[in-house]
Protein backbone atom coordinates (compact mmCIF):
# COMPACT_ATOMS: atom_id res chain seq x y z
CA UNK A 1 0.00 0.00 0.00
CA UNK A 2 1.33 3.37 -0.90
CA UNK A 3 2.48 5.33 2.14
CA UNK A 4 0.22 8.27 2.78
CA UNK A 5 -1.25 10.26 5.63
CA UNK A 6 -4.84 11.30 6.00
CA UNK A 7 -3.62 14.77 6.85
CA UNK A 8 -1.44 14.83 3.72
CA UNK A 9 -4.50 14.26 1.55
CA UNK A 10 -6.39 16.96 3.41
CA UNK A 11 -3.63 19.46 2.83
CA UNK A 12 -3.18 18.49 -0.81
CA UNK A 13 -6.91 18.95 -1.34
CA UNK A 14 -6.68 22.52 -0.05
CA UNK A 15 -3.60 23.15 -2.20
CA UNK A 16 -1.31 23.94 0.72
CA UNK A 17 2.31 23.10 -0.07
CA UNK A 18 3.96 21.21 2.78
CA UNK A 19 7.30 22.95 2.64
CA UNK A 20 8.70 23.35 6.14
CA UNK A 21 12.12 24.97 6.02
CA UNK A 22 13.98 26.82 8.68
CA UNK A 23 16.59 28.77 6.82
CA UNK A 24 14.43 30.59 4.26
CA UNK A 25 10.81 31.79 4.32
CA UNK A 26 8.23 29.50 2.77
CA UNK A 27 5.95 30.80 0.01
CA UNK A 28 2.56 29.41 1.00
CA UNK A 29 -0.50 31.06 -0.52
CA UNK A 30 -2.49 32.33 2.42
CA UNK A 31 -6.25 32.00 2.52
CA UNK A 32 -6.45 34.23 5.58
CA UNK A 33 -8.48 37.40 5.10
CA UNK A 34 -7.52 40.18 7.50
CA UNK A 35 -9.29 43.42 8.28
CA UNK A 36 -7.85 46.62 6.85
CA UNK A 37 -5.06 48.39 8.72
CA UNK A 38 -3.31 51.63 7.86
CA UNK A 39 0.11 51.38 6.26
CA UNK A 40 1.76 53.14 9.17
CA UNK A 41 3.97 51.87 11.99
CA UNK A 42 0.96 51.62 14.30
CA UNK A 43 -1.19 50.02 11.60
CA UNK A 44 1.43 47.44 10.66
CA UNK A 45 2.16 46.61 14.29
CA UNK A 46 -1.53 46.07 15.06
CA UNK A 47 -1.96 43.99 11.89
CA UNK A 48 0.91 41.71 12.87
CA UNK A 49 -0.30 41.27 16.44
CA UNK A 50 -3.83 40.48 15.27
CA UNK A 51 -2.74 37.95 12.62
CA UNK A 52 -0.81 36.03 15.26
CA UNK A 53 -3.54 36.47 17.89
CA UNK A 54 -6.21 34.90 15.67
CA UNK A 55 -4.26 32.22 13.84
CA UNK A 56 -1.22 31.08 15.84
CA UNK A 57 -1.69 27.57 17.24
CA UNK A 58 0.45 27.24 20.37
CA UNK A 59 -0.81 29.96 22.73
CA UNK A 60 -2.33 27.60 25.29
CA UNK A 61 0.65 25.23 25.20
CA UNK A 62 3.19 28.02 25.61
CA UNK A 63 1.19 29.72 28.33
CA UNK A 64 1.49 26.49 30.31
CA UNK A 65 5.15 25.96 29.34
CA UNK A 66 6.53 29.39 30.21
CA UNK A 67 3.65 31.76 30.96
CA UNK A 68 3.21 33.39 27.54
CA UNK A 69 0.48 36.07 27.61
CA UNK A 70 -0.10 37.54 24.15
CA UNK A 71 -2.09 40.53 25.50
CA UNK A 72 0.79 41.37 27.80
CA UNK A 73 3.16 41.08 24.85
CA UNK A 74 1.04 43.63 22.96
CA UNK A 75 1.24 46.13 25.81
CA UNK A 76 4.97 45.55 26.23
CA UNK A 77 5.85 46.32 22.59
CA UNK A 78 3.11 48.76 21.57
CA UNK A 79 4.76 51.53 23.60
CA UNK A 80 7.89 51.18 21.45
CA UNK A 81 5.98 52.06 18.28
CA UNK A 82 5.63 55.61 16.95
CA UNK A 83 4.59 56.87 13.54
CA UNK A 84 7.88 58.74 13.07
CA UNK A 85 10.07 55.66 13.52
CA UNK A 86 12.12 54.22 10.65
CA UNK A 87 11.42 50.93 8.88
CA UNK A 88 14.49 49.42 10.52
CA UNK A 89 13.24 50.42 13.96
CA UNK A 90 9.76 49.04 13.31
CA UNK A 91 11.18 45.79 11.98
CA UNK A 92 13.28 45.39 15.13
CA UNK A 93 10.29 45.94 17.43
CA UNK A 94 8.17 43.45 15.49
CA UNK A 95 10.95 40.87 15.41
CA UNK A 96 11.42 41.20 19.17
CA UNK A 97 7.69 40.74 19.70
CA UNK A 98 7.56 37.58 17.58
CA UNK A 99 10.57 36.16 19.46
CA UNK A 100 8.32 35.99 22.55
CA UNK A 101 6.66 32.99 20.85
CA UNK A 102 9.94 31.01 20.91
CA UNK A 103 9.05 29.40 17.61
CA UNK A 104 11.45 28.75 14.75
CA UNK A 105 8.50 28.63 12.33
CA UNK A 106 7.61 32.25 13.10
CA UNK A 107 9.36 34.72 10.80
CA UNK A 108 9.01 38.27 9.56
CA UNK A 109 10.63 39.02 6.23
CA UNK A 110 11.28 42.02 4.03
CA UNK A 111 13.68 42.63 1.18
CA UNK A 112 16.42 43.80 3.55
CA UNK A 113 16.14 41.27 6.37
CA UNK A 114 14.66 38.03 7.69
CA UNK A 115 13.70 37.94 11.38
CA UNK A 116 14.04 34.50 12.91
CA UNK A 117 14.12 32.71 16.25
CA UNK A 118 16.99 30.23 16.33
CA UNK A 119 17.63 29.85 20.05
CA UNK A 120 16.11 26.38 19.81
CA UNK A 121 19.54 25.27 18.56
CA UNK A 122 21.88 28.23 19.18
CA UNK A 123 21.79 27.80 22.97
CA UNK A 124 22.85 24.14 22.88
CA UNK A 125 25.93 22.07 22.00
CA UNK A 126 26.31 21.47 18.27
CA UNK A 127 26.84 17.69 18.63
CA UNK A 128 27.85 17.55 14.99
CA UNK A 129 31.14 18.20 13.24
CA UNK A 130 31.86 18.36 9.51
CA UNK A 131 35.46 17.53 10.34
CA UNK A 132 34.50 14.30 12.09
CA UNK A 133 31.98 13.35 9.44
CA UNK A 134 34.65 13.58 6.74
CA UNK A 135 36.65 11.00 8.69
CA UNK A 136 33.74 8.55 8.63
CA UNK A 137 32.56 9.23 5.08
CA UNK A 138 36.01 9.57 3.55
CA UNK A 139 36.00 10.39 -0.13
CA UNK A 140 34.60 7.14 -1.50
CA UNK A 141 31.04 7.48 -0.22
CA UNK A 142 28.09 7.18 -2.58
CA UNK A 143 25.41 9.79 -3.23
CA UNK A 144 21.77 8.97 -3.93
CA UNK A 145 19.82 12.20 -4.41
CA UNK A 146 19.79 13.89 -0.97
CA UNK A 147 21.54 11.00 0.82
CA UNK A 148 25.23 10.22 1.29
CA UNK A 149 26.00 6.66 2.33
CA UNK A 150 28.68 4.03 2.78
CA UNK A 151 29.42 0.79 4.67
CA UNK A 152 31.65 1.37 7.68
CA UNK A 153 34.48 -1.04 8.45
CA UNK A 154 32.42 -2.97 11.04
CA UNK A 155 29.71 -3.75 8.46
CA UNK A 156 27.36 -1.03 9.75
CA UNK A 157 25.61 1.00 7.07
CA UNK A 158 25.79 4.76 7.43
CA UNK A 159 23.35 7.18 5.72
CA UNK A 160 23.54 10.95 6.09
CA UNK A 161 20.44 12.93 5.09
CA UNK A 162 21.20 16.58 5.78
CA UNK A 163 17.99 18.23 4.56
CA UNK A 164 14.50 17.10 3.68
CA UNK A 165 14.51 19.96 1.20
CA UNK A 166 16.76 17.70 -0.90
CA UNK A 167 14.53 15.34 -2.80
CA UNK A 168 14.81 11.57 -2.67
CA UNK A 169 12.84 9.16 -4.83
CA UNK A 170 11.57 5.65 -4.14
CA UNK A 171 14.20 4.32 -6.54
CA UNK A 172 16.97 6.10 -4.62
CA UNK A 173 15.89 4.51 -1.35
CA UNK A 174 15.57 1.08 -3.01
CA UNK A 175 19.15 1.30 -4.27
CA UNK A 176 20.56 2.44 -0.95
CA UNK A 177 18.78 -0.23 1.12
CA UNK A 178 19.64 -2.89 -1.44
CA UNK A 179 23.35 -2.01 -1.22
CA UNK A 180 23.23 -2.01 2.59
CA UNK A 181 21.12 -5.18 2.83
CA UNK A 182 23.95 -7.38 4.16
CA UNK A 183 24.90 -4.89 6.89
CA UNK A 184 24.19 -5.90 10.47
CA UNK A 185 22.34 -2.61 11.00
CA UNK A 186 22.14 0.93 9.67
CA UNK A 187 22.67 4.42 11.04
CA UNK A 188 20.51 7.23 9.65
CA UNK A 189 22.19 10.50 10.59
CA UNK A 190 19.89 13.53 10.32
CA UNK A 191 21.86 15.86 12.57
CA UNK A 192 21.64 19.48 11.37
CA UNK A 193 18.61 18.60 9.22
CA UNK A 194 16.35 21.59 9.88
CA UNK A 195 13.44 20.50 7.72
CA UNK A 196 12.11 20.43 4.20
CA UNK A 197 9.23 18.44 2.72
CA UNK A 198 7.20 16.11 4.90
CA UNK A 199 6.81 13.92 1.81
CA UNK A 200 10.47 12.88 1.94
CA UNK A 201 10.38 12.28 5.70
CA UNK A 202 7.32 10.09 5.26
CA UNK A 203 8.79 8.28 2.25
CA UNK A 204 11.91 7.22 4.14
CA UNK A 205 10.11 6.36 7.39
CA UNK A 206 7.63 4.14 5.51
CA UNK A 207 10.53 1.75 4.77
CA UNK A 208 10.53 0.83 8.48
CA UNK A 209 6.77 0.34 8.88
CA UNK A 210 5.71 -3.29 8.81
CA UNK A 211 2.03 -2.51 9.39
CA UNK A 212 -0.27 0.48 9.59
CA UNK A 213 1.21 2.53 12.43
CA UNK A 214 -0.29 5.38 14.41
CA UNK A 215 2.51 7.96 14.51
CA UNK A 216 0.69 11.03 15.79
CA UNK A 217 -2.20 13.46 15.59
CA UNK A 218 -2.91 16.85 14.02
CA UNK A 219 -5.52 19.53 14.73
CA UNK A 220 -6.78 22.52 12.76
CA UNK A 221 -7.83 25.98 13.83
CA UNK A 222 -11.63 26.32 13.83
CA UNK A 223 -12.00 29.90 15.09
CA UNK A 224 -10.15 33.00 16.23
CA UNK A 225 -9.97 32.01 19.92
CA UNK A 226 -6.70 30.69 21.29
CA UNK A 227 -8.37 27.37 22.17
CA UNK A 228 -10.48 26.89 19.03
CA UNK A 229 -9.27 23.65 17.42
CA UNK A 230 -10.75 20.63 15.73
CA UNK A 231 -10.67 17.22 17.35
CA UNK A 232 -7.19 15.70 16.79
CA UNK A 233 -7.06 13.55 13.67
CA UNK A 234 -4.84 10.48 13.38
CA UNK A 235 -1.60 10.50 11.40
CA UNK A 236 -0.90 6.98 10.14
CA UNK A 237 2.13 5.66 8.33
CA UNK A 238 1.60 2.71 6.02
CA UNK A 239 4.25 0.19 4.93
CA UNK A 240 6.01 1.00 1.70
CA UNK A 241 5.31 -1.31 -1.22
CA UNK A 242 9.04 -1.14 -2.03
CA UNK A 243 12.03 -2.55 -0.11
CA UNK A 244 11.56 -2.33 3.65
CA UNK A 245 14.17 -2.52 6.41
CA UNK A 246 13.61 -5.23 9.04
CA UNK A 247 16.96 -5.16 10.88
CA UNK A 248 17.93 -2.75 13.63
CA UNK A 249 18.59 0.92 12.97
CA UNK A 250 19.68 4.04 14.85
CA UNK A 251 18.65 7.60 14.03
CA UNK A 252 21.16 10.27 15.10
CA UNK A 253 19.82 13.62 16.32
CA UNK A 254 20.92 16.97 17.67
CA UNK A 255 19.20 20.24 18.55
CA UNK A 256 19.38 21.39 14.92
CA UNK A 257 16.85 18.70 13.91
CA UNK A 258 13.67 20.67 13.30
CA UNK A 259 10.31 20.78 11.55
CA UNK A 260 9.95 17.95 8.98
CA UNK A 261 13.07 16.33 10.45
CA UNK A 262 11.46 16.52 13.89
CA UNK A 263 8.45 14.75 12.40
CA UNK A 264 10.72 12.06 10.95
CA UNK A 265 12.10 11.36 14.43
CA UNK A 266 8.52 11.22 15.73
CA UNK A 267 7.67 8.57 13.12
CA UNK A 268 10.83 6.54 13.65
CA UNK A 269 10.42 6.46 17.42
CA UNK A 270 7.28 4.37 16.87
CA UNK A 271 9.22 1.37 15.52
CA UNK A 272 10.59 -1.31 17.86
CA UNK A 273 13.74 -1.92 15.78
CA UNK A 274 14.77 1.76 15.81
CA UNK A 275 16.68 3.65 18.50
CA UNK A 276 17.10 7.44 18.60
CA UNK A 277 20.63 8.42 19.67
CA UNK A 278 22.09 11.86 20.39
CA UNK A 279 20.56 15.06 21.72
CA UNK A 280 16.96 16.23 21.94
CA UNK A 281 15.60 17.51 18.64
CA UNK A 282 14.86 21.20 18.26
CA UNK A 283 11.11 20.76 17.74
CA UNK A 284 8.90 22.69 15.35
CA UNK A 285 5.55 20.87 15.51
CA UNK A 286 3.31 23.40 13.77
CA UNK A 287 2.51 23.46 10.06
CA UNK A 288 3.32 27.02 8.94
CA UNK A 289 1.14 29.43 6.99
CA UNK A 290 1.94 32.84 5.51
CA UNK A 291 0.22 36.18 5.57
CA UNK A 292 1.28 39.77 4.85
CA UNK A 293 1.19 43.24 6.39
CA UNK A 294 -0.07 46.48 4.81
CA UNK A 295 3.52 47.50 4.01
CA UNK A 296 4.13 44.25 2.12
CA UNK A 297 6.24 42.50 4.74
CA UNK A 298 5.57 38.75 4.94
CA UNK A 299 4.84 36.96 8.19
CA UNK A 300 4.97 33.21 8.72
CA UNK A 301 3.52 31.43 11.72
CA UNK A 302 2.59 27.98 13.05
CA UNK A 303 -1.06 27.31 12.25
CA UNK A 304 -1.75 23.57 12.78
CA UNK A 305 -0.37 21.77 15.85
CA UNK A 306 0.96 18.21 15.56
CA UNK A 307 1.41 15.69 18.37
CA UNK A 308 3.11 12.34 18.91
CA UNK A 309 1.20 9.06 19.07
CA UNK A 310 0.52 9.59 22.79
CA UNK A 311 -0.96 13.02 22.20
CA UNK A 312 2.03 14.98 23.48
CA UNK A 313 3.25 18.12 21.73
CA UNK A 314 6.69 17.91 20.12
CA UNK A 315 6.93 21.69 19.61
CA UNK A 316 9.93 21.91 21.93
CA UNK A 317 11.58 18.74 20.69
CA UNK A 318 11.73 14.97 21.12
CA UNK A 319 13.95 13.21 23.64
CA UNK A 320 16.21 10.44 22.27
CA UNK A 321 16.22 6.89 23.63
CA UNK A 322 19.93 7.38 24.37
CA UNK A 323 21.15 10.86 25.31
CA UNK A 324 24.72 11.17 24.00
CA UNK A 325 26.96 14.21 23.46
CA UNK A 326 30.20 14.44 21.50
CA UNK A 327 32.98 14.59 24.09
CA UNK A 328 36.09 16.76 23.79
CA UNK A 329 38.35 13.76 24.27
CA UNK A 330 36.67 11.82 21.44
CA UNK A 331 36.80 14.87 19.18
CA UNK A 332 40.55 15.16 19.71
CA UNK A 333 40.88 11.49 18.76
CA UNK A 334 38.88 12.04 15.56
CA UNK A 335 35.90 10.08 16.89
CA UNK A 336 32.23 11.05 16.83
CA UNK A 337 30.86 9.91 20.20
CA UNK A 338 27.30 9.71 18.88
CA UNK A 339 28.19 7.59 15.84
CA UNK A 340 30.35 5.31 18.00
CA UNK A 341 27.55 4.83 20.52
CA UNK A 342 25.14 3.88 17.72
CA UNK A 343 27.65 1.43 16.25
CA UNK A 344 28.03 -0.21 19.66
CA UNK A 345 24.23 -0.52 20.04
CA UNK A 346 23.84 -2.12 16.62
CA UNK A 347 26.64 -4.61 17.26
CA UNK A 348 25.14 -5.63 20.60
CA UNK A 349 21.67 -6.36 19.19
Amino acid sequence: MKATFYIMSLIRNTIVTLTIMMIFPVCITSCIEEEEFDNSPHGNFDALWKIIDEHYCFFEYKHQAYGLDWNEVYNKYKVRVSNDMTSDQLFEVMADMLAELRDGHVNLSRSADFARYWKWHENYPANFSDTLQRIYLGTDYKIAAGMKYKILDDNIGYIYYGSFASGVGEGNIDEVLNRLMLCRGIIIDIRNNSGGLLTYAERLAARFAQESTLVGYISHKTGKGHDCFSKPEEQRLYPSSNIRWHKNACVLTNRHVYSAANEFVKYMKCFANVRIVGDNTGGGAGLPFNSSLPNGWAVRFSACPMYDNKGNSTEFGIAPHHKVDITDSDFRKGKDTIIEYARKLLKEK
